[in-house]
């Protein structure tokens, strides 16, 4: 009929069991009161534990510079979190209350339920922290730390001046030892070392480990543009991109702010003339993270609302005579037996300013007649005694700088670099350029440009300007100050100057009636994006109306301009077309509309006969050029004529690129010469003379027509060639070199002496760029889109030439950037690693083939180097060693994750 189930059970046992359950559940009521007086006796000596451990840590983290156990960090984790656990359970009166619940002694509640719950969660504790004490016996809580990649970018900077290194220590202090250093001010007048000082704070990060992850510097000054300051930010935290910049102010302060909210992160701000909206940029207001800035003002540490704040004040005498007796040197000071009580006055006079001190120091380095001393002091004293405060105290001691260049056309020369923006990178091309044509270069057999570069170095040797890059120069602020006040205030009648450069316009200043006077006017970085009054300029030498989105200029706006010999319209992108006319300007010597969208150059510009620089660089949508305009400048010197009509297949043809060939060979006084080529035989009239060979600096191959490959070799002598690219050329037999040939030709190793740029963009039938082993001193090299890329340096080329061996051991010395793109067939860059002692970054995109860097762990050499590429890319490199690897794990940046966040380099 079914199945009958059989259970036998103890039941003796279950009623055991029974019992000690409900007798457990009981103890949580009964045993209560004891429990949580040992729970806070625990709690206590677990606390004790922890900070006996801390103190250990931090002994040995900040005395004997080591780094905490992991163990040891997640165990003061834990008891942090169990104490904020424990003080929940307690607080609020918990306790009271479930106590007072209590009765029979304590045997039993008026809410069982309520006790029981309450009870156990004290019991539990209890066990969990005996338990943790019992963990946290260490016999070591630090090891000597491991040196640490740097998370700030050294920058150059002067040697800590002695009486700024007190107060190096104490900024150090706040931002490492405190547990949250917010904000810190550094105030003073200008010229006094805060610059200075905060450089030397960066670069202290760089050799001293701390557990901030990034540092990030920059520079503000008196136009703050908050889209400048996020740029920066977002270039050293790996936001920037081209489409990134583009993003609204907000978008671009989300993104920050997404970033560094999860960074432990020093922000050092250079100059702050007002206060800086944080909140604006996207940086969150620190924490645990710093903000360091620099300022003049005393009110800008109270709008910033920083939590600390220093004065850097001028030097002592003592340590003012140590800094300014360097400066001058040993040589000079003993040269003569009355120069040192001498020195002592000159240095007496600077009033402890370091920037003075160091600037006429330097001036008086090789004075070496007591003569010399006294006529300084009688200068510096009667200057001095003209003026009163900030400006009166400064200015003079940098004009003695200034007073002391050889000739007023060096003078000239700096008095004109004020003309840019405050902070503004100044291209020497460009500078040079400008001097020509002003006529304070003076015309010698050793050519105008050498000259320009020769004051250059003057000035630079002078302190009166700084080198940013090799092709780069700036001014301090403070001498850019001076420099305005010497053209406002010593040569006013003389220079008239009227400078608006980087002031935010957004139309003309109204009163254009004090143009009627001005000989130089700058409305440089601006936005001012239409001029539609006619001013009066009779007077008006320069015009720099560059870097503004200029759309359009009313036709009469020159008309009143006949003495005007400079004007620049460069980094204008809205400008499409010329005003109306500018063939006015019969005095004209610059006319400069580089990178404009200018279209077409009209017939009347003929009329300029007197252009010495005509600039048309990265003009590329030129397409209308008239035939024997170039030959009409005949006084022409510079002609820049890169990368024109690159965007446009349908104008400036190949016929047109014939004429314009034979038309430089009229320019019989141009020594610089930078062109596009679109025809071979343009190209052969070209290489045909010598003249234009000498002056040739820039050369691109657009398009070019030729069946046949050309030989490399034939650009060997272009002695000034230091940019070479070639876009779009097809040749069926790629580029022909005979390196045997070109080394018995040139009798020198290395042939392209000068090249630093290479560019090779859409070129079929290239197998490799092995040309390039003999250019030592190339600084970037950019190839894109060719398919048939094998190699870039090939060394199969040398088999059969051992006058190579040595060429090619070590090259690319100075490369600082390789971009590679769309090279799907590309295997190798170099056969072997190099060691790349100046490379900053690496970028590959679509180059799946290349599974080897020619790198080893000594080509990183302690910098930090950046690489680009795509995560398959990446993670299919195969790299020579395992300490290869390590050493350029935190090297990469992943494009692909740029993309997908629409933040792409491109």
């Amino acid at each position: 009929m079914g199945n009958i189930l059989q259970i036998s059970c103890d039941v003796g046992a279950m009623f055991n069991r029974c019992l000690d359950c409900t007798l457990g559940k009981a103890a949580y009521i009964t045993d209560l009161k004891d429990n949580v007086v040992a729970l806070e006796t625990e709690l206590e000596q677990l606390i004790a534990a922890k900070n006996d451990v801390m103190t250990r840590v931090l002994n040995s983290e900040h005395q004997h510079k080591m780094k905490r156990l992991n163990q040891v960090q997640v165990w003061l984790s834990r008891v942090e979190t169990l104490k904020t656990e424990v003080d929940e359970l307690m607080g609020r009166d918990g306790v009271s209350q479930e106590i007072d619940k209590l009765c029979l002694g304590g045997y039993c509640s008026r809410n069982c339920k309520s006790s029981y719950k309450f009870g156990r969660k004290v019991a539990k504790m209890l066990r969990d922290v005996k338990a943790l004490k019992g963990e946290g016996v260490f016999e070591e809580v630090a090891a000597a730390a491991p040196e640490l990649i740097s998370v700030a970018d050294e920058r150059p900077t002067e040697p800590t001046v002695v009486g700024l290194q007190s107060q190096l220590e104490q900024v150090w202090r706040c931002l490492v030892q405190e547990p949250a250093a917010g904000i810190i001010g550094l105030y003073g007048m200008g010229g006094v070392g805060k610059t200075t000082l905060l450089t030397q704070i960066n670069n202290k990060f760089v050799d001293n480990p701390t557990d901030f992850d990034s540092v990030i510097w920059v520079v503000v000054s008196k136009d703050l543009q908050l889209e400048k300051i996020q740029e920066t930010i977002g270039k050293k935290i790996g936001l920037y991109t081209d489409s990134w910049k583009d993003r609204s102010l907000e978008e671009k302060a989300q993104d920050i702010f997404k970033t560094l909210s999860k960074k432990k992160f020093v922000l050092l701000l250079d100059d702050l003339w007002e206060r800086v909206d944080l909140k604006k940029v996207g940086v969150p207001l620190p924490k645990n993270s710093a903000v360091v800035f620099t300022t003049r003002f005393v009110d800008v540490c109270g709008g910033m609302e920083a939590r600390r704040k220093f004065k850097v004040e001028c030097l002592s005498d003592e340590d003012a005579w140590e800094l300014f007796r360097e400066k001058v040197g040993e040589e000079t000071i003993e040269s003569h037996h009355s120069i040192p009580e001498l020195a002592q006055t000159v240095a007496n006079e600077c009033g402890g300013l370091p920037l003075a001190l160091i600037t006429i120091g330097r001036a008086m380095a090789y004075k070496k007649t007591p003569e010399e001393w006294r006529y300084a002091i009688e200068v510096l004293r009667r200057s001095a005694s003209e003026f009163a405060g900030l400006g009166k105290e400064v200015y003079p001691l940098l004009k003695f700088s200034y007073d002391c260049l050889p000739s007023d056309a060096i003078r000239s020369c700096f008095l004109y670099c004020c003309l840019y923006p405050e902070d503004y990178g100044i291209d020497k091309r460009d500078l040079i350029d400008c001097w020509m044509c002003e006529g304070f270069l003076e015309e010698d057999k050793f050519g105008t440009q050498n000259r320009g570069y020769y004051i250059v170095g003057t000035l630079v040797h002078a302190c009166l300007l700084e080198e940013v890059e090799d092709d780069q120069v700036k001014m301090h602020d403070v001498v850019r100050d001076m420099a305005l006040w010497i053209t406002c205030e010593i040569e006013k009648e003389k220079e008239g100057f009227l400078v608006y450069a980087g002031s935010g316009l957004t139309e003309a200043p109204a009163d254009v009636r004090g143009w009627e006077i001005v000989r130089r006017l700058s409305l440089m970085r601006n936005s001012i994006d239409n001029l539609p009054t006619v001013p009066t300029c009779p007077h008006l030498l320069t015009l720099f109306l560059n870097r503004n989105p200029l759309r359009t200029i009313t036709g009469g706006f020159f008309q009143s301009m006949s003495c005007l010999t400079v004007l620049k319209m460069s980094d204008n992108e809205t400008l499409r077309q010329l005003p109306m006319g500018i063939s006015k300007l019969v005095s004209l010597q610059l006319l400069d509309i580089s990178k404009t969208s200018v279209v077409e150059l009209p017939e009347e510009l003929k009329a300029l006969v007197n252009l010495k620089c005509l600039n048309l660089d990265w003009a590329k949508e030129l397409v209308v050029v008239p035939q024997q305009l170039l030959s009409n400048f005949s006084r022409l010197r510079v002609l820049r004529m890169f990368a024109i009509g690159v965007r446009s297949p349908y104008g400036l043809s190949s016929s047109w690129h014939e004429n314009v060939a034979e038309e430089l060979l009229g320019l019989k006084y141009l020594e610089v010469l930078e062109i596009t080529f679109r025809s071979f035989k343009a190209y052969q009239t070209f290489l045909s003379s010598q003249k234009l060979r000498s002056c040739t600096q820039a050369l691109l191959l657009d398009e070019f027509d030729r069946e046949e490959s050309i030989d490399v070799a034939d650009l060997a002598d272009l002695e000034q060639l230091n940019t070479l690219s070639f876009v779009g050329c097809d040749w069926p037999g790629g580029l022909r070199i005979d390196y045997k040939d070109m080394v018995q030709k040139s009798r020198q190793p290395y042939v392209f002496r000068s090249l630093e740029e290479v560019t090779v963009d859409s070129c079929r039938n290239l197998k490799h760029l092995t040309f390039l082993v003999f250019a030592p001193n190339l600084k970037s090299i950019s190839v894109r889109y060719c398919n048939d890329m094998e190699e870039i340096i090939s060394a199969g080329e040398f088999d059969d030439i051992p006058e190579m061996t040595g060429i090619i051991s070590s090259p690319f010395a100075k490369l600082q950037r390789l971009r590679l793109e769309r090279l799907r067939n590309l295997k190798s860059i170099y056969w072997k690693p190099l060691p790349l002692p100046r490379l900053k970054e690496l970028e590959f995109r679509g180059c799946d083939s290349l599974k080897k860097l020619p790198l080893d762990s000594n080509s990183a050499n302690g910098r930090r180097i950046l690489i680009r590429g795509g995560e398959y890319w990446w993670r299919g490199l195969q790299w020579k060693d395992e300490a290869t690897q390590n050493a350029f794990r935190l090297c990469f940046q992943s494009l692909d994750e740029l993309w997908l966040e629409g933040l792409s380099p491109d």
